[in-house]
């Protein structure tokens, strides 16, 4: 029977094409080692170069799903290595590129970040923040998506920051510090901005804001794997990633570019956080699933993270985020807010004890 059944694994891996290069997964050396077991487990090694589309492995798995006698499909996504030097050639080793300061005043820093926009990645940045405040931590949130500022509307805020002894003063409101681009420049101006000008507004962010003695620094990334990821990752060390995503497996697959890109610049993943997970009804609080399921729990299985929280869509809940107001401190009794404190409570879990240095991956 595995030997059948593994003939019909492979075959189905031989329908699937890359679009990328026209090839399949089975003769472009993409699968490796693959093996099926006596009760149906299929796993293997897939090789995805940045250049393939994420959601070619999404797509993998639902055909290799559908097999009769699979069971379970179990996927190692790693980027195929760069041919080494020629047979007889000394290799030379990458120069290693320098650590990112540590701003040990800032505490622990969590970048938030989506591999696309739309998911809500802003709702759980502003509102991570403020349960953190709500727990007694001494929190501030940089606004980090020059594209799209929308922290200061989700907390009420407005008007230039002042200028104290050369250094900005954030904003703050519901015990959180805020720095945004949106208090800088007028509402209505363009985001135009090119790679070296994301880069210098982060690092100023970090070093010209007077931000304190801090316990938690949220940084609310635009979406994708762009300037903005990369010129945080260089600029500070950061203690993890939370990858926001919604249950769609296109929205999954992007999310999955993301999380691969921390691990590349040594960020640890703390885990997946799946908005818009179900609505929940505000009469009967009965949970009704209005995406497809599992998007965000399949990619975090996939990663090896845990899921952080399923957090449900809510009536009202946007008409507050306009007002300034989070969830979690204007209805803290509601589906939505305890999902997102109890988020909070998974996060701070995951990044508790000792800063360490890590080390920084080449090649």
């Amino acid at each position: 029977m595995p030997r059948d059944l593994e003939r019909r694994v492979a075959s189905v891996l031989s329908q699937i094409r890359n679009p990328r290069s026209g090839a399949d997964l089975m003769s472009s050396g993409m699968i490796r080692d693959l093996s099926v077991t006596d009760d149906g487990t299929v796993a293997f090694t897939f090789l995805l170069a940045p250049d393939d589309p994420a959601t070619l492995v999404r797509e993998t798995r639902r055909a290799l799903r559908a097999v009769e006698g699979v069971t379970d499909v179990k996927i190692e996504v790693i980027e195929p290595r760069v041919q080494g030097p020629p047979p007889g050639t000394q290799p030379v080793a990458p120069a290693q590129p320098p650590q990112p300061p540590s701003f040990d005043d800032l505490g622990r820093i969590v970048a938030v970040s989506s591999g696309k926009g739309g998911v809500g990645k802003s709702t759980i940045s502003a509102n991570l923040a403020a349960q953190l405040a709500k727990n007694g931590r001494r929190v501030a949130l940089m606004d980090a998506d020059v594209y799209g500022p929308d922290i200061p509307r989700m907390f009420g805020i407005s008007g230039k920051p002042p200028v104290r002894e050369g250094k900005i003063v954030p904003a703050e409101a519901h015990g959180v510090k805020v720095i945004s681009l949106g208090l800088l420049v007028e509402r209505d101006a363009p985001a135009i901005w090119r790679g070296p000008i994301v880069t210098k507004i982060i690092r100023q962010f970090l070093s010209d804001v007077a931000w304190g003695k801090l316990d938690f620094f949220i940084v609310d990334l635009p979406p994708g794997t762009g300037d903005a990821q990369l010129s945080l990752a260089q600029a500070v060390q950061i203690d993890g990633a939370v990858i926001v995503t919604t249950p769609q497996e296109v929205a999954a697959g992007d999310a999955l570019r993301g999380a691969k890109m921390f691990e590349r610049v040594a960020v640890p993943v703390l885990g997946i956080v799946e908005n818009m997970s179900y609505f929940a009804c505000p009469h009967c609080g009965k949970r009704t699933e209005i995406f497809l399921q599992g998007g965000g729990r399949r990619l975090a299985e996939e990663l090896g993270v845990p899921l952080l929280g399923e957090i449900p869509l809510q009536a009202g809940m946007a008409d507050l985020a306009d007002q300034g107001k989070p969830i979690v401190v204007a209805e803290p009794d509601s589906p939505a807010a305890i999902a997102l404190a109890q988020m909070t409570k998974e996060i701070e879990a995951r990044i508790g004890g000792r800063k360490v240095r890590l080390p920084i991956l080449t090649g």
